[in-house]
């Protein structure tokens, strides 16, 4: 290839976010007040910004949480019509103390509830690709290891018996 010709590429929209369970594993879902579903807290990284750290931003700005955000679960390629490409990771949170519950506020404003759910009741909250994303995040936090997913689904290892 010669310096004048150019290759298409993929150049997708980069998006991070977290996934706290409580004792009975159920997810927190936040109310973003300018969408009609629920999701997990972050948002979209910005230019720069690698997706741990704007994980790490969007907890702040979103929850009023300084909290360090544990390992990778889920990196998921899950174009959308309407938005294009878009390459999203899930970081685990772990378990919020009871504490770090109480000091829980919506300082931008972007947020106006959050709560636990069992992951069998999702589909009542969120778009079906999310539910497949949480759902994977939550099976790569039980095995221990990150996952790769295609609009929220697993994509199977060749070890895994499957390929």
């Amino acid at each position: 290839m010669t310096s004048h010709e150019t290759t298409a590429m993929a150049i997708p929209r980069v998006a991070s976010g977290v996934l706290f369970v409580d004792h009975k594993e159920r997810v927190l879902l936040v109310r973003p007040s300018y969408k009609t579903h629920w999701d997990i807290p972050g948002g979209y990284v910005e230019p720069g910004e690698s997706p741990h750290a704007a994980c790490v931003r969007e907890i702040r700005e979103e929850l009023g949480l300084d909290i360090s955000v544990g390992p990778l679960l889920v990196v998921d390629w899950a174009p959308a019509e309407g938005e294009g490409d878009k390459l999203l990771f899930i970081f685990s949170g772990g378990r919020l103390t009871a504490e770090q519950e109480r000091d829980i506020i919506f300082a931008d404003g972007e947020l106006t509830e959050w709560r636990y759910l069992p992951t069998d009741t999702l589909e009542a909250y969120a778009p079906a690709r999310l539910v497949r994303r949480i759902r994977t995040a939550v099976a790569a936090g039980r095995r221990r290891q990150a996952a790769y997913a295609e609009h929220g689904n697993s994509v199977p290892h060749p070890e895994d018996g499957a390929g």
